[in-house]
C-alpha cells in the first residue's frame, strides 16, 4: 500500500521504428530522400524536446523502437544519444520491445543510460514509488508472438496509480499482423488505471475514465498509408486519477492523401485551381513540415481525355503548383488519375483503337502476363538496385514476376475509353 499519491505527468510514446527502411525514394528522382530518412530520428529528438520542455516525471515507450536489426551502429547510437538527454534531466524512461524489435531479431545491443529501464521478456512489475506509480509489461521475446499476455500481466497494486505497457493487436486492426491479441473488457477489468498500447499506427482512444487505454500511433508516419498528424500521449494524473490526455504532435515529415474533385471542371486552369486549394489547406494543416501528398483526382469531367494522355505532364504541373506555395515543403509521392468522361460510353468502333479495347475489355490479366513479364523486365534490368527500391508490392515488380496487377489493365482500358471519347 503506498502513501499519498502525488500529481504527475508522463509521455506515452509507440513505434518509434528507429531509421525504417524507405522503398522507392532513391528511383524517384525528386523525391527528398534524406528528409524522409531522417524523419523517425527527427521525431525522437522532438519527443524528447517535449519531455524536457514540458517536465514530465517520465516517458513509456510501448514497443518496436527500433524497425529491424540495425544495419549499422549509428541507430542505437541515435537512440541511446536521445535517451541520455532524458536521463541527463532526471527524466526516466520505461520501455518494452515489440515485434520489430524483439529479443530474437536484434543482434546488436547497447548498454542504455540509467534511469532508463527496458522491462525482460516475462511479466513484470517497475515501481516509481516517490511518485506513487507501478508499471507492469513484458517484451517480446520473439517477433511471432500470438500468445495472449494479459492474463499474466501482474495484479494492480492497491494504492498505486498502475499503467500497463502492452504491445498489441488488441482484437485486430487492417494492416498489422495479430501480435499479442487480447480484448478491451480484458484490459479494463484487469484493474489498472491506464494501458500503454503499442503496435497500432493510427491513434486511438478506447476507453476513458477510471481506465484510460489509448494507442498514441507511430511517432512519425513513414508512407502516405500513414498519414495525418503523428506523435505522442501528454498525460496529466491529478488526485490518483487521469486529468487529461493530450495527442502532441512530433513529426517531422506529413504525409497526405488529398481527394480532389474535377466533377463539371472544363478547363485545366480551374482544374488546378483546385488543386491548389485542397494543397494550401493542406500545407497549413502541415504547420510547416515538409508535405508528402498523394493526390487524387476524381469526378466527371470533360477533361478526362486530356489528363489521362500526358499523365506525367500533369504530375509536373501538379507539383509547380505545390512547389509555388511552399518550394521546401512539399513533394508530390504519386499522382492517382480516378476522373470519369462525361456522357455514355462511346459506341464501338472497328478500328485499331476499337479492336484493342475489345481485346482489353475481355482480357484477363494472365492473358497478357507474358507481354507485360518481359516489358517490366526489361524497365527494371534499367538499373540494379530498382527492383528492391521500389518494393514488392509496386505494379512492375509484381508483373516482372509473372503477375499482371489489375490496375495497368484498368488504367489502359481508361486511356483507350478517353481516346475513343475524342473521336
Amino acid at each position: 500500500m503506498m502513501g499519498a499519491m502525488p500529481g504527475f505527468r508522463f509521455l506515452h510514446a509507440a513505434d518509434l521504428h528507429l531509421d525504417s527502411p524507405l522503398r522507392g525514394l532513391d528511383a524517384l528522382a525528386d523525391a527528398p530522400a534524406e528528409r524522409i530518412r531522417g524523419a523517425t530520428r527527427e521525431a525522437l529528438r522532438n519527443l524528447v524536446d517535449l519531455a524536457i520542455a514540458e517536465q514530465v516525471d517520465f516517458v513509456v515507450l510501448a514497443g518496436d523502437l527500433y524497425d529491424g536489426d540495425w544495419r549499422d551502429w549509428t541507430t542505437g547510437h541515435t537512440l541511446v544519444t536521445q535517451l541520455g538527454r532524458l536521463a541527463r534531466e532526471g527524466i526516466r524512461v520505461v520501455a518494452i520491445s515489440g515485434n520489430h524489435d524483439a529479443e530474437s531479431v536484434l543482434t546488436r545491443r547497447l548498454r542504455l543510460p540509467p534511469g532508463v529501464t527496458l522491462l525482460p521478456t516475462h511479466p513484470t512489475s517497475h515501481p516509481l514509488p516517490e511518485l506513487g506509480v507501478v508499471l507492469h509489461g513484458q517484451g517480446y521475446a520473439r517477433r511471432e508472438m500470438l500468445d495472449n499476455l494479459v492474463p499474466h500481466y501482474p495484479a494492480a497494486v492497491p494504492g498505486a496509480f498502475n499503467i500497463g505497457l502492452l504491445h498489441t493487436s488488441l482484437d485486430g486492426r487492417p494492416g498489422h499482423a495479430g501480435y499479442a491479441p487480447c480484448a478491451l473488457p480484458e484490459l479494463l477489468r484487469h484493474g489498472y488505471d491506464y494501458w500503454a498500447l503499442g503496435h497500432i499506427h493510427a491513434r486511438e482512444e478506447l476507453a476513458r475514465g477510471a481506465c484510460w487505454v489509448v494507442f498514441p500511433g507511430n511517432l512519425q508516419g513513414r508512407h502516405v498509408k500513414e498519414d495525418g498528424a503523428k506523435g505522442a500521449s501528454l498525460v496529466t494524473v491529478r488526485d490518483g486519477q487521469v486529468a487529461s490526455v493530450e495527442h502532441r504532435a512530433l513529426d517531422t515529415v506529413r504525409w497526405a492523401r488529398l481527394a480532389v474533385s474535377l466533377e463539371g471542371v472544363e478547363e485545366e486552369a480551374a482544374a488546378l485551381d483546385r488543386v491548389r486549394l485542397a494543397l494550401e489547406a493542406a500545407l497549413d494543416a502541415a504547420e510547416g513540415r515538409l508535405l508528402a501528398t498523394r493526390i487524387a483526382l476524381q469526378g466527371t469531367t470533360p477533361l478526362h481525355g486530356r489528363l489521362l494522355r500526358d499523365p506525367g505532364a500533369l504530375r509536373e504541373k501538379l507539383r509547380a503548383e505545390g512547389l509555388a506555395l511552399a518550394p521546401e515543403g512539399f513533394w508530390l509521392e504519386e499522382l492517382d488519375l480516378a476522373t470519369a468522361p462525361p456522357g455514355a460510353p462511346p459506341a464501338p468502333r472497328s478500328d485499331a483503337f476499337g479492336r484493342m479495347l475489345a481485346a482489353l475489355q475481355d482480357a484477363a490479366p494472365e492473358a497478357a502476363a507474358a507481354e507485360a513479364q518481359s516489358y517490366a523486365a526489361t524497365l527494371l534490368g534499367k538499373g540494379p538496385d530498382l527492383r528492391r527500391l521500389l518494393g514488392e508490392d509496386h505494379p512492375a515488380v509484381r508483373a516482372a514476376a509473372g503477375e499482371l496487377p489489375p490496375e495497368i489493365l484498368a488504367r489502359a482500358r481508361a486511356l483507350l475509353l478517353a481516346r475513343l471519347a475524342e473521336g
